[in-house]
């Protein structure tokens, strides 16, 4: 894929509200690596390469284990993810392809089974942004490793 444009050059003020979420997200109190499953799986489901290479590097940094990742795409047939892990992932796809189901209520209160109201916002906007970060990402033409 070749860039079609540098988004934060062309417009900063966009580019800046979207790193306003992101740090809404990264002060949200939301375990770290956590962020970057929901990250990963997002941008997997999407088929963004730029995030995918970037969220599989910082997960890595904040010592996510290979298998981990290797495996997230296939997370239901794993047993290396925890039962709130597993809420989390399925809410990111629930979200990510909202127009397929929506969020089932089933679903709903299995996640509160591990978050609160407050940490259901907040996976909500971190889900949210990532969709966001892939959109940008796939339109602008960016592809992994980024290049102009």
């Amino acid at each position: 894929m070749k860039a079609r444009l540098n988004h934060h050059a062309v417009n900063p003020e966009a580019y800046q509200t979207m790193l306003k979420l992101e740090k809404f997200v990264n002060e949200s109190g939301l375990d770290k690596k956590l962020i970057e499953l929901i990250k990963i799986r997002a941008s997997q489901i999407n088929g963004c390469a730029f995030c995918l290479d970037m969220h599989t590097q910082d997960a890595r940094k904040l010592g996510e284990t290979e298998q981990r990742i290797y495996l997230l795409s296939v997370w239901r047939e794993s047993a290396v993810y925890t039962e709130a892990e597993r809420a989390v992932l399925a809410l990111t796809e629930a979200v990510t392809v909202i127009t397929a189901n929506g969020v089932p209520e089933e679903l709903y209160q299995q996640v509160r089974e591990h978050f609160d109201e407050n940490q259901y916002v907040a996976l909500i906007m971190a889900i949210n942004t990532i969709n966001s970060w892939n959109r940008l990402a796939i339109s602008a033409g960016m592809s992994a490793p980024f290049s102009l």
